[in-house]
């Protein structure tokens, strides 16, 4: 069996594992499966309405997810998307709220604001990796409890508006669309997926098509052998965490600019940044396959919301289908293990 093939068919088994055991915690628990899968899938496409809510939900999970795979392929593992989600997200409503300029102008600088902050937090972690061999998952994850109590601090202190919110941003930094709430029924769905899908193509571009992508990639393989082959290993860390963390802040942009409008006081992590670990391991670490991933999460999440009503079926469950289909995919070895063994007995 190809290396191709067995990359493609080890995700897709991950998620058939993780919906069979799902359906047999289901019966075990005295629910009903058929019904739940069916309420999940009405209330993922039963209505217009709800395909606008999934592509919604899609968007920051697709640029959460890519953060996390940058940042894969050249050897990092970036746990504070979460913390540069946030960030980025009050970078944007800041722009949005406190400038009046036209919309040519306004949007774009919002974004570019959302991407600077999430590129600056992720440069921290970065830098202490490429200078003093700090571990960047201890780094990221402190940063992610910074982030947090940082902005939480922000919004009450300096943007508040009489409540633990900040104001609406102005229209022209406003990524939501009339036509688009109207073909979806008023759904919350906003131009965020095309920025979603540009994302994925400069990141597929970046790393395939370009010599700096070579490098990163090359020294996500081997450091050593990069610096020996005249790389500059360092600089090429601190440049991977900067781009995943870019990803990651336009991913809260999509949140503060296009679903809400605001941005609200955290009680807690909005576990974005965690699921877009869970979107790019099912995802092979690829654009394209982070792409469907984040489709087939924003389904499940959707469509969850429909199943204690129409089935009686806790939503939580969902959650447990999700932990199980990347268990799964953490197990990917025993999977191509498997597909190996098959393949060499049918070559026999």
């Amino acid at each position: 069996m190809s290396k191709r093939l067995r990359n493609i068919l080890t995700p897709i088994i991950a998620v058939i594992l993780g919906v069979i055991v799902g359906t047999i915690i289901m019966l075990a628990s005295g629910y009903d499966p058929v019904a739940a899968y069916t309420a999940l899938w009405d209330g993922a496409f039963g209505d217009i309405y709800y395909i606008g809510e999934v592509i919604r939900q899609v968007t920051p999970y697709i640029l959460a997810g890519l953060a996390v795979a940058f940042a894969f392929r050249v050897g990092l593992f970036n746990i504070g998307v979460e913390g540069q989600f946030i960030v980025g997200w009050l970078a944007a409503v800041w722009v949005g709220v406190s400038f009046d300029l036209p919309k040519i102008i306004h949007l774009p600088l919002a974004i570019i604001a959302a991407m600077v902050a999430g590129g600056l937090w992720a440069f921290i972690p970065g830098l202490l990796k490429a200078r003093f061999r700090v571990h960047e998952v201890i780094v990221t994850i402190m940063m992610n409890y910074i982030a947090l109590h940082t902005v939480n601090y922000i919004i009450n202190n300096i943007l508040n508006q009489g409540s633990s919110k900040t104001g609406m941003i102005h229209d022209t930094a406003s990524l939501r669309s009339p036509f688009l709430e109207e073909l979806t029924t008023h759904s919350t769905m906003h131009w965020g997926i095309v920025i979603a899908i540009i994302c994925c193509i400069i990141m597929w571009f970046l790393l395939e098509k370009t010599t700096r992508g070579y490098e990163l990639r090359a020294v996500g393989f081997n450091q050593d052998a990069a610096h020996y082959a005249g790389m500059s290993v360092n600089k090429n860390i601190i440049l991977s965490m900067v781009i995943s963390g870019c990803f990651a802040g336009i991913a809260g942009a999509m949140e503060g600019l296009g679903t809400f409008g605001y941005m609200a006081v955290q009680g807690g992590f909005t576990g974005v940044g965690f699921n877009g670990i869970a979107v790019a391991l099912l995802g092979g670490n690829t654009a394209l396959g982070v792409f469907f991933a984040a489709l087939l999460f924003g389904i499940l999440k959707i469509g969850a919301l429909s199943m204690p009503l129409e089935a009686g079926v806790p939503k939580e469950l969902v959650d447990i289908i999700i932990a199980l289909i990347v268990f799964f995919v953490a197990s990917s070895y025993i999977i191509r293990v498997v597909l190996d063994r098959f393949s060499k007995k049918g070559v026999k």
